[in-house]
C-alpha cells in the first residue's frame, strides 16, 4: 500500500444523463436493492450479473446488510468501470452507448460520513472491489490509510494489483442525498447542456464542469 491519504478525499458515482431527472425528483440516489422495487427510469449502465451478485454479498461490518443495499462510490474519477463502458465491448455489458452521456458525480467523503452518522445511517469502505467475495470492509475513517492511493489515482491500471486496489469503494446505505453532490463532471458540451437543462428547476444545483481528464 502506498500514497498519502488526501486531506479532503472525494468520492465519485457515475450514471447516464437520462437518469438525472428521476434522481432530481427523488432528491437522492438509491441503492440497487431499492431500485429493484421501483419502476425503471433512464438507462442502466452497470452489468446485471454483477448487480445481482452484489445483492447477495454481505457487508460484515454491518451485519444483515449486503453490498447491493448501499449506493456505491469510487475514490477516483476515470474508474475501471468507466473504462469498460468506454470500450463498449464487454459481453456482460448491455449498455453500448459509450462514455459520452455519462455524468460523474463528485461528493466529499467526510461530508458524506458526517451526514450518515448524524442521521444514524450506515456506511462502509471496501478495500477492494466490493463486488468480489474476498473484499474486506471497514466502517472506520482510519481505513482510508489502508487504501492504496497511488493505485487509486493511477491512470494505467493494467497491472492486476493496481486494478484491484483502484476499485476500492465507499458505500452509503439506502439513499444518498442529492444535496451532498458538490460537482458534476462531463466529457463534452452536449452532455453538459443536457445536465444543465435538467438542473434548471432543481433546488440543489451543483456546478456542471467539462472534465475530459475524468474520461478515456
Amino acid at each position: 500500500m502506498s500514497g498519502a491519504v488526501p486531506a479532503a478525499p472525494k468520492i465519485y458515482h457515475i450514471l447516464h444523463v437520462d437518469r438525472l431527472p428521476s434522481v432530481l425528483a427523488d432528491e437522492c440516489l438509491f441503492s440497487d436493492a431499492v431500485m429493484q422495487a421501483r419502476p425503471a427510469s433512464g438507462t442502466t449502465i452497470g452489468m446485471g450479473t454483477i448487480k445481482q451478485r452484489r445483492l447477495r454479498l454481505a457487508v460484515p461490518c454491518h451485519p444483515g446488510t449486503c453490498v447491493g443495499d448501499y449506493v456505491p462510490f469510487y475514490f477516483c474519477p476515470r474508474s475501471v468501470m468507466l473504462y469498460v463502458i468506454a470500450q463498449a465491448n464487454h459481453p456482460e455489458l448491455a449498455y453500448r452507448g459509450g462514455q459520452g452521456p455519462i455524468l460523474t458525480l463528485e461528493a466529499d467523503f467526510h461530508a458524506a460520513v458526517a451526514h450518515a452518522e448524524a442521521e444514524g445511517g450506515r456506511w462502509a469502505i471496501s478495500l477492494q472491489n466490493a463486488g468480489t467475495r474476498y473484499a474486506s470492509f471497514r466502517a472506520d475513517c482510519a481505513a482510508l490509510a489502508e487504501l492504496d492511493w497511488t493505485a487509486i489515482m493511477a491512470r494505467d491500471f493494467r497491472p492486476p494489483e493496481v486494478k484491484e486496489a483502484k476499485q476500492a469503494e465507499f458505500l452509503f446505505h439506502g439513499r444518498f442525498p442529492w444535496s451532498l453532490v458538490e460537482r458534476i463532471g462531463v466529457q463534452n458540451p452536449a452532455t453538459r447542456q443536457r445536465a444543465l437543462d435538467c438542473l434548471a428547476g432543481a433546488r440543489h444545483k451543483p456546478a456542471v464542469c467539462l472534465t475530459p481528464e475524468w474520461y478515456f
